[in-house]
């Protein structure tokens, strides 16, 4: 089926709540055919995840997670701030500020690695990926923020894609990024 055929587009667009980060809407889109149907969507500003490298170990994050009732041992991450003109912040500035507010470090040597859709069946958030090394005690540090409730853990980055294939590890950006750690240890580029 050619490319075109795939497409859709929306034609109406009902806001249901509009929240802090996102906004939740039903869109009505139409396809090449002209039929239409509806979709429950969320507007995301985007958020950046951090593989943050210690010498031999990654740094991590174990959070409670209200929508699926659960611990979480994930990479820290963060969503991008709306300004108040609307515009968003930039994911270069985004994520040392967000390893900075989770973990208390900051690192000399920054590499953004990618983006990928976290879930792209209803939700637009586009998550930029960064590698962060050579990192230090980040100054001014007073712990996570008041809305935040992590414990820092470490992870041996020999031990961490093992700990993704039992489970151990489950969130999609902790899997998306653990395994991109892995093929830059394979080529030899950590």
């Amino acid at each position: 089926m050619p490319e075109q055929d795939l497409e859709q587009r929306v034609v109406a667009r009902r806001v249901l709540h509009e929240g802090h980060y996102v906004r939740f809407q039903v869109d009505t889109v139409a396809d090449a055919d002209g039929r239409q149907r509806t979709f429950d969507t969320v507007d995301h500003p985007g958020a950046v995840a951090i593989l943050a490298v210690d010498g031999e170990d990654l740094v991590m994050v174990r959070q409670f997670r209200v929508p699926i009732g659960s611990l979480l041992l994930e990479l820290p991450a963060g969503t991008l701030d709306r300004r108040p003109d609307g515009s968003i912040e930039p994911p270069d500035q985004a994520a040392p500020r967000e390893l900075a507010e989770e973990t208390g470090l900051e690192a000399a040597r920054w590499r953004k690695l990618g983006c990928f859709w976290s879930a792209p069946g209803f939700v637009n958030e586009d998550m930029h990926l960064y590698l962060a090394q050579q990192l230090r005690p980040s100054k001014g540090y007073a712990g996570p923020q008041e809305d935040e409730r992590l414990d820092v853990e470490r992870i041996p980055v020999g031990e961490a894609a093992g700990m993704c294939e039992s489970g151990r590890i489950s969130d999609a950006k902790s899997l998306v990024g653990i395994f991109w750690l892995e093929r830059l240890r394979a080529r030899g580029e950590l």
